[in-house]
């Protein structure tokens, strides 16, 4: 097997690796590290334990928080708690409404696998009518430069759910526009 090739500039090592596998790569003070490639993957099996009524509402097309059960707080999460973090006492799970308004966004221009195909893409802060937290959810069908502040969504379930966060993302309401369906 021939050695592998040698390069200065780490963008040449990479399109070497994807092209045979290997490279040199060589440092300013001449020192060579070679690089491979070295596919990976695993199996990861985990609990959602206390969080599961979130993932399966998902599943059925619903937004589930949770809201305090003290009477005198009664402090409303949009991202589910199982204890308030206002007064200490234990939250009940309650149904979120499917429309709220941006908070705050952003667009990545890199994300993880799950992500990739996607990238670049739009990130929201969900604020919710009654609710004193927001809800982290990809947002879909605009672009960057149509998006802002106080912009009304309404969420959209994935119909073949993988009971993970990304079965939800919100896409802009349209103006004057009845609720779509859940499985929009």
């Amino acid at each position: 097997m021939p050695a592998p090739k040698r390069f200065s500039k780490f963008r040449e090592v990479q399109a070497e690796i994807e092209k045979n596998g290997s490279a040199l790569f060589v440092d300013k003070e001449g020192v060579e590290s070679l690089i491979v490639h070295s596919p990976y993957s695993i199996h990861y099996i985990h609990s959602y334990a206390e969080d599961s009524p979130f993932f399966l509402g998902l599943a059925e097309g619903r937004l589930r928080g949770s809201r305090c059960t003290n009477p005198e707080c009664a402090f409303v999460y949009a991202t589910p708690r199982s204890h308030c973090m206002v007064c200490g006492e234990a939250t009940a799970w309650m149904d979120l409404p499917k429309e709220g308004r941006i908070h705050s966004w952003t667009t990545c221009h890199f994300g993880s696998e799950a992500f990739l195909k996607e990238t670049p893409y739009n990130l929201a802060m969900v604020e919710f009518e009654g609710a004193g937290s927001l809800l982290l959810v990809r947002l879909k069908d605009c672009v960057e430069s149509e998006i802002f502040i106080g912009m009304p969504v309404e969420a959209r379930f994935d119909p073949n759910p993988k009971f993970s966060i990304t079965d939800v993302w919100f896409v802009p309401k349209a103006a004057g526009s009845p609720a779509k369906s859940r499985r929009g």
